[in-house]
């Protein structure tokens, strides 16, 4: 079931950010996404939270400045997706420019699994590291730490995951998301932490004489960067991070950006001068994704560390090859997976369920995330999907819906059943976990129950949210570009809009497409739907985006239809 609602919006607000010379329109699609007042879409630097408002940086950086004064050897452990690479780029090149001894490992996820363990921390001491610096996690890596120390290795965590009952036992923790913790903006992805820390830790080297204004290294070149990271790991764009990612379009679109970025942009077919979240989230981030989904994701840090433009180039031909074939793999294992639904002894149709589990013995562990996102969007319901991981556990990725806190949820299974989990973590709408094999159809019945109990029939009723219906004159090239001039993505939403349409020609396109003429009183609308070759009626209620379409100099609005009805 999918119903098309309207968002609700203060008139009081809109009519504020209207007088402040919005476009009307526009200042009600704002005011609907919580924005009151004009200086709230100040995109500039200066606006952002002051790093000293997180707790534990101003010890870090008095702690790599003492470091970096004493020439100890840095060395970064990254984790293996895109939030990983580009926290990892954006250390090395950002503490290299404070003038650190730094290298960096990123393990295999096939051979090490997920944050700092004693595994990895074995590997890292063969570098012979004074200091460790994690990135993107390490805030549940309690007996990685321990090995560290007991190394006589000292870390520093910067992450931003949920930590668990236990902190670990390093030298430094920074995390907006740590108990005490009062950093507003607790939505910071791990390559924004970092970037806090190098601003925290420039100004302690301005505090201690080693720059001034005027000679302190511009570590605004690497927000390319964390724009990215922040986009690819789906983290709420608020306030703080629009203007994180703001900022880095801007360099973007300036074409002032990491000769890894343009290369990606290239191989991704996309124009970085016209660069948009959309972009970051479903051009450039899939292909350095890729990497660390399939091989190993020191290829995409290379990526993004070069300075050389013809070695970033090859690099990104790579990961855009590792990309298609991932298209590939995730399109059997979704095919196999609607599969094994369908089976009788699968249970119930998964429409009739609450949630989904899934495992197959054949399933690649660094796809089944992607899986487990496509099958949660089509069934609407709680998702894991499961690979082989070692000869005794099955591995599993789950994607959640709203209102249903995934990890919460696999506490309280670990709680009922326990030894059956070894280990899980993630947030309310992603998690990870790894299950022992021999108990998987108890997990599964566990997973079920819990669903039961949480979910009502509302919440497992898809919801399309719309902006409502829009006046004759917005359907223009001018509009859509001032909506593609706003920061839009996770928690801040890309406007859809809906209204009745009479129906004037279809045809399914490459068999999977519709594409359609729409007319509207005198008014008629090229529209397409992907991946829905459905026909429609005579005349429909649609929930559609605005997309401007430029074909042979011309370019006239599109419809992208998200449903119909």
């Amino acid at each position: 079931m999918t119903r098309i609602a309207i968002r609700t919006y203060s008139a009081e607000h809109a009519n504020t950010l209207a007088a402040a010379g919005l476009h009307p329109t526009l200042a009600r699609i704002l005011s609907a996404r919580g924005v009151a007042q004009p200086s709230e879409l100040s995109t500039e630097l200066p606006e952002l939270v002051p790093p000293s408002a997180m707790k534990g940086i101003g010890h870090a950086a008095e702690y790599l400045a003492d470091a970096i004064a004493a020439r100890k050897r840095l060395l970064i452990v990254a984790d293996y997706d895109c939030d990983g690479a580009t926290a990892c780029a954006v250390g090395v090149r950002g503490l290299r420019m404070l003038g650190a001894r730094v290298e960096y490992i990123v393990p295999n996820r096939f051979e090490y699994g997920y944050g700092l363990t004693p595994e990895i921390v074995a590997l890292a001491a063969k570098q012979q590291p004074d200091v460790i610096v994690t990135v993107d996690n390490g805030i549940a890596s309690v007996d990685g730490v321990a090995a560290a120390n007991a190394a006589g290795i000292d870390v520093v965590v910067t992450d931003h995951h949920l930590p668990g009952s236990e902190l670990p036992p390093a030298a430094v923790i920074v995390n907006p998301n740590q108990p005490g913790c009062e950093f507003p903006s607790k939505n910071l992805a791990g390559v924004g932490v970092m970037f806090y820390v190098l601003m925290a830790l420039r100004a302690e080297l301005r505090k201690r004489g080693v720059y001034t204004q005027q000679t302190q290294p511009p570590l605004q070149t690497l927000l390319d960067l964390v724009a990215l990271g922040t986009v690819a790991d789906v983290v709420k764009l608020d306030t703080n991070n629009r203007i994180l990612v703001a900022q880095g379009l801007k360099r973007m679109r300036a074409g002032r950006m990491q000769p890894g970025v343009a290369a990606l942009f290239r191989a991704a077919g996309r124009e970085a001068a016209r660069a948009n979240t959309f972009d970051l989230g479903f051009g450039l981030g899939p292909r350095l994704n890729a990497a660390g989904r399939l091989a190993d994701m020191s290829l995409g840090i290379e990526c993004l560390l070069t300075d050389d433009a013809n070695r970033a180039w090859e690099i990104a031909q790579e990961l855009d090859g590792m990309n298609r074939e991932r298209r590939d793999i995730e399109a059997g294992m979704q095919q196999e997976a609607l599969q094994i639904l369908e089976q009788p002894l699968a249970g119930p149709d998964p429409s009739a369920r609450f949630t989904v589990s899934v495992f197959n013995d054949t399933w690649h562990q660094g796809v089944i995330g992607i899986v487990a996102s496509r099958l949660k969007d089509k069934f609407h319901r709680p998702t894991i999907t499961f690979a082989p991981g070692d000869e005794t556990t099955v591995k599993g990725s789950g994607r959640s819906i709203p209102g249903f806190h995934l990890r919460d949820a696999l506490d309280l299974v670990s709680k009922r059943c326990p030894g059956m989990m070894v280990k899980f973590g993630g947030h309310a709408m992603a998690a990870g976990l790894t299950v022992r094999a021999e108990r998987f159809a108890e997990f599964q019945e566990a997973f079920e129950a819990v669903g039961k109990e949480w979910l009502s029939d509302e919440q497992l009723a898809r919801v399309i949210e719309t902006d409502g219906d829009i006046e004759d004159q917005c359907f223009s090239p001018d509009f859509v570009t001032l909506l593609e001039q706003q920061v839009w993505g996770q928690g801040f939403p890309a406007p859809t809009f809906c209204g009745e349409f009479d129906v004037l020609r279809q045809s399914v396109l490459k068999g999977k497409h519709l594409k359609l003429q729409l007319g509207r009183g005198k008014q008629r609308f090229d529209a397409i739907w992907f991946n829905h070759a459905d026909e429609l009626g005579a005349s429909a209620q649609i929930a559609y985006r605005l997309d401007n379409n430029t074909f042979n100099g011309i370019t006239r609005v599109q419809l992208v239809i998200e449903h119909a009805q």
